[in-house]
């Protein structure tokens, strides 16, 4: 998470009281689901009754739709964020590779969400300064072991990344497929290695 390794205020937002932090997590969920499938315009009511609550429930922990997409939004990093503490064990490459895999997946998926919040919003910019620190030490990791070039930097990473999954690809498989060639990219050329 953050370099003192404590959540940023943005990820701090859960209810206290194990009965409402169920129904909470349990609206995230829901809206997860409810937003993959129907993009920024799925039903509030819809996602409450996904959530096996009622809509009052929902508008307690969420009083506008803005901050039903934000705390999605910001699960979702936490979730990206977290990954990252768990490929510490892997090799530089490996630990770097499955962490971009991951970030692709949370790029397409919340692409909606991203849509629906400014780019300059204070949750925005603490959730990307969350995604680098979870993922920057990484690539630095790669970089340090010879395995990533050094004429690049993190947003490098980040920019190519986020701009291959705005592509509409007709199967998982080519996706998979394009990324290894972009990945590749950031291996140094042969003559250094």
């Amino acid at each position: 998470m953050t370099s003192a390794g404590q959540a940023p205020e943005v990820f701090a937002q859960r209810p206290k009281r194990a009965d409402a932090r169920r129904n909470y997590d349990s609206l995230i969920t829901a809206a997860r689901e409810a937003f993959a499938e129907h993009g920024a315009a799925a039903s509030l009511e819809d996602v409450a009754r996904r959530a096996g609550v009622g809509i009052g429930t929902l508008y307690r922990n969420f009083p506008t739709r803005r901050h039903l997409f934000e705390a999605v939004y910001v699960e979702e990093v936490r979730e990206l964020c977290h990954t990252a503490e768990g490929l510490a064990e892997l090799p530089p490459w490996d630990a770097l590779v499955a962490w971009l895999h991951r970030f692709v997946g949370y790029v397409a998926t919340k692409r909606a969400l991203a849509e629906q919040l400014l780019h300059n919003s204070e949750i925005f910019t603490s959730c990307r300064a969350e995604i680098f620190s979870a993922g920057g030490p990484l690539m630095h990791r790669a970089q340090a072991a010879g395995v990533v070039r050094n004429d690049i930097d993190f947003d490098d990473v980040v920019r190519l990344i986020s701009g291959l999954t705005m592509a509409q690809f007709p199967s998982p498989e080519q996706r998979d497929r394009v990324l290894g060639v972009a990945l590749d990219g950031l291996r140094p050329p042969a003559a250094s290695r």
